[in-house]
């Protein structure tokens, strides 16, 4: 594969960015979404950055995953004009469309093919439920770096809007879920047993605010665990549910969690740095 030089990570972001001017908006909320995603954009750009300095990945590397970060919610502003929501299940999968919208408008041709291939791929993966055992150690690597990074800032977003909304609703946040006291069964049994909530099992906001607790089982990397503690997401999530007896027990078993793995890397940390 050819790598990836800083001038071609310059214009793959000056591109970026005419693209998403194509979406503006004189409708301040639909305005307010595009700016939303464009915003969390350059966020994840920086978290992958962060993440990959802690793991030692040289340069190139560092560039190759900026680019996927940059383009990974790319389809999110066709998406949003198109069904004004960022829902998948109501309108289309927001990464395949991402895809798509990289091929017609040809913005990757001038990368090798091996790279512009493993780029599609890992975008198509970010927002899988799970990753795909048939692919390369490579791709797979990529596309867990990927998914920590989204993860940490749409944690920040989410917990930012729980807190700050000021009475404001953005249902492009909320999915369009009732805000209801109620929580389902199966979001519940799901976390109980240390598993990623099902989609499908959503049916209000607070079953999408214990989904995205839940995402603490799919992350990847040391870096990541220590922004989680360090950022207090968990906590943060926590305080705008119902504090039921369920919903501590889900609290107690993820707060294990998260300290097991923080404690976990620190030993590696040491073990590494005498080695």
């Amino acid at each position: 594969m050819d790598v990836i030089e800083q001038r071609t990570l310059l214009r793959l972001k000056n591109w970026f960015g005419e693209y998403v001017k194509t979406f503006r908006t004189e409708d301040f909320d639909c305005q307010q979404n595009i700016n939303l995603k464009e915003e969390h954009t350059a966020r994840v750009c920086l978290e992958i950055i962060d993440i990959g300095k802690s793991l030692d990945l040289n340069q190139t590397d560092l560039y190759l995953a900026e680019v996927m970060a940059l383009f990974h919610d790319v389809g999110r502003f066709e998406q949003y004009a198109k069904y004004r929501t960022f829902f998948d299940l109501v309108s289309e999968d927001h990464a395949a469309l991402g895809v798509k919208v990289l091929k017609e408008h040809k913005v990757l041709e001038e990368i090798d093919p091996l790279t512009r291939d493993l780029i599609f791929k890992v975008i198509l993966y970010h927002n899988r439920a799970e990753l795909p055992e048939d692919e390369t150690e490579e791709c797979l690597f990529f596309a867990k770096l990927l998914r920590d990074a989204d993860k940490l800032d749409i944690w920040r977003v989410v917990t930012d809007y729980y807190h700050n909304k000021n009475g404001r609703q953005n249902s492009s946040i909320e999915l369009d879920l009732p805000d209801i006291p109620k929580i389902s069964d199966e979001v519940c049994q799901d976390l109980l047993a240390g598993e990623i909530v099902k989609a499908t099992s959503i049916k209000t906001l607070n079953d999408f605010k214990l989904l995205q607790i839940g995402w603490i089982y799919d992350v990847n990397f040391p870096r990541t665990f220590q922004i989680i503690k360090e950022r207090g997401y968990i906590e943060k999530i926590i305080s705008v549910l119902p504090q039921t007896e369920t919903v501590m027990e889900i609290y107690s078993q993820v707060k294990s969690f998260l300290e097991r793995h923080c404690s976990d890397n620190f030993q590696r940390y040491v073990e590494r740095d005498q080695g």
